[in-house]
């Protein structure tokens, strides 16, 4: 039985349609060669000027969304490139959600794969979400993924559905090496039946090359 899970915190809204991935994470800040580092580039043209100043309207340069766990953002959010560094990025930003009305698809399965929980709810819903944050004091939502609600500021709950697999392994804290684990004997069954049925697909490695 799955534990409950939910997240807290702060909701930053970013209700802009069509943020891609250059946005997300810019692609200086692409250099590395491993995950480590990304939080600087998040959102960065929108963060700061071309003097690297922040820009102080912006939303997340705005002290009562600081620390924000949650980002609600606008239709095909992450629609682009490829680039899982948009996905990392945001995770080591502090962002634990995103809610929007929809993303690109890519994106969206980037962050299902690593964690990033990924919310669709339809547009009038994100719309009233938004506005509750931008008027109001009060900042958190809560995202019950066990019985898949959102709670918002104001008390209302917003229904979505998640994948099965994207909730167990959040549920879960399952990685996609450990989730595939999961069905390891399953995977030897057909791998045994494959080889039975089909012996001319088969390649047997030498002895000494099965161990390295």
């Amino acid at each position: 039985m799955a534990r409950p899970f939910a997240i807290s915190g702060t909701a930053a809204p970013l209700p802009l349609n069509n943020l891609d991935t250059d946005q997300i994470m810019p692609k200086q800040f692409l250099l590395g060669i491993d995950k480590s580092g990304l939080a600087q580039g998040v959102l960065y043209d929108l963060r700061y000027d071309a003097q690297g100043q922040p820009r102080e309207r912006f939303v997340l340069n705005q002290p009562q969304y600081a620390g924000a766990k949650i980002l609600v953002a606008g239709s095909n959010f992450g629609c682009g490139s490829s680039r899982e560094h948009a996905v990392w990025g945001l995770q080591q930003a502090g962002f634990e959600a995103v809610i929007a009305p929809s993303y690109g698809e890519i994106f969206y399965f980037n962050a299902s794969n690593n964690r990033l929980l990924v919310v669709t709810l339809p547009l009038e819903q994100v719309e009233a979400l938004v506005a509750e944050l931008e008027n109001s004091p009060e900042k958190s939502v809560t995202i019950d993924v066990e019985n898949e609600v959102v709670l918002t500021p104001a008390g209302q709950r917003y229904a979505f559905s998640l994948p099965t697999r994207q909730k167990q392994m959040l549920v879960e804290g399952l990685d996609m090496v450990r989730m595939t684990l999961r069905d390891a004997d399953r995977i030897a069954a057909f791998e045994a039946e494959h080889a039975r049925a089909r012996p001319w697909c088969r390649i047997d490695l030498p002895a000494q090359q099965q161990h390295r």
